[in-house]
């Protein structure tokens, strides 16, 4: 399997097409070769005149821990061209930023996630190129949650820099696939163009999107490897609440939930009594953890450890934004004036509940807090969603 930037650098005619031309890169940690060069020295050594480098969240160099914390431009020192940063004085690329090149190539690694926010980065990037006619290129990569759709779709109005655009949590698509969306959706008009992958098959057994002989990179500080990108439609929900979500341990955003106050045992029978058929694809393990920093820092947490991986995976069965959600709703069973909802500005939101921002509206809230609202009730409005994002997309599906 080849990826978009191993492929540019194989074929003499896309490098052809930037010979003469100043080119930018929006790169990561994860924007490597197939032999671990990183894709700016590689462009750089294959001659490709790169005037500009830009660093998603948590950078170029992928240090910064956790949300809101922010990034400065700086000058590369060994290339001596100008690394600006997309998570900090701005998120979206100033008139002087588009200026430094002609073409722009987008090589980051997701998570196939609407909240993972490279996808955000990659529309500003699309509408900036478009107000200033500069081309972008995606040097396209693997969704390692391979195509399964979960999610209710984001609610117009409810958009914010963890929320794009009226996309479900767990999307299904490649970063190119999702620009040429994006450009259908807004009615872009931009130079785009994708340079697709070679035997990526997200179908197949050979680990669901991402090949299993593949060597896994952190994209970003928490993404420690293909357990978490599986699971972190679901459990990236815990950051809106007062449980924790594994950081300060080694395995963050892999745990269904911790906290020192609650019972996960007793949480799990709650969950297998509502809706057994949402724990399917995964094994669940009751374990224990305390965070170094971070929520409950210093406590024994309780927590339950989401495993979908190795035998207990089921590509098609697992569903980790429903299992997220039935495990809110067993902790609101089991306690029902637990202070679950975390109150604190979110990627800087001020005025709506973190929770709210995270699923692009409140209705995930208020089925967790209604007790009279059923799985069933989630489930019917969540699939009607879903079928409509199937649909959407399907004309801009490469693979």
């Amino acid at each position: 399997m080849k990826t978009g930037i191993d492929r540019l650098l194989a074929d003499p005619e896309l490098l052809r097409q930037l010979k003469g031309r100043r080119v930018a890169l929006v790169a990561h940690p994860a924007s490597v070769t197939a032999d671990l060069t990183h894709s700016l020295d590689a462009l750089i050594a294959a001659g490709v005149t790169v005037n500009s480098a830009f660093g998603p969240q948590h950078g170029l160099k992928g240090d910064k821990q956790d949300n809101m914390v922010e990034t400065a431009d700086e000058m590369d020192p060994r290339y001596g061209i100008p690394i600006f940063s997309l998570y900090g004085e701005v998120r979206r690329p100033t008139g002087q930023m588009m200026s430094s090149a002609d073409v722009f190539l987008f090589d980051l690694q997701d998570l196939g996630c609407r909240i993972y926010t490279f996808v955000t980065t990659l529309l500003y990037l699309l509408e900036e190129a478009a107000k200033a006619g500069k081309e972008v290129w995606v040097l396209d990569r693997p969704n390692p949650a391979g195509r399964p759709v979960e999610g209710t779709l984001l609610v117009p109005g409810q958009e914010s820099f963890v929320g794009a655009a009226p996309m479900p949590m767990r999307h299904g698509l490649t970063m190119g696939e999702m620009g040429h969306w994006f450009i259908a959706h807004f009615g872009l008009d931009v130079a785009y163009k994708v340079v697709a992958m070679e035997g990526w098959r997200p179908d197949d057994a050979d680990g669901f999107g991402w090949p299993t002989p593949r060597l896994w990179i952190n994209p970003s500080p928490n993404a420690a490897n293909v357990n978490m990108a599986r699971c972190y439609a679901g459990t990236v929900m815990l950051e809106g609440t007062t449980l924790s979500e594994g950081r300060g341990t080694t395995r963050p955003l892999e745990v269904l939930f911790g906290a020192p106050d609650i019972d996960a045992g007793g949480v799990l029978k709650v969950m297998n009594k509502l809706a057994p058929e949402w724990l399917a694809g995964c094994a669940l393990r009751e374990c224990w953890f305390e965070p170094t920093f971070h929520k409950h820092a210093g406590k024994l947490c309780n927590a339950l450890m989401i495993h979908a991986e190795s035998t207990f995976y089921d590509h098609h069965a697992f569903r980790p934004w429903r299992l997220q959600a039935l495990a809110f709703k067993a902790i609101r069973t089991l306690y029902p004036d637990y202070p679950l909802w975390r109150d604190f500005p979110y990627e800087y939101e001020l005025t709506r509940l973190a929770i709210d921002v995270i699923n692009g509206g409140p209705s995930l809230r208020e089925w967790v807090d209604d007790n009279a609202a059923t799985p069933h009730d989630l489930d019917a409005m969540t699939s009607h969603d879903e079928a409509a994002w199937v649909a959407a997309v399907r004309e801009h599906l490469l693979y």
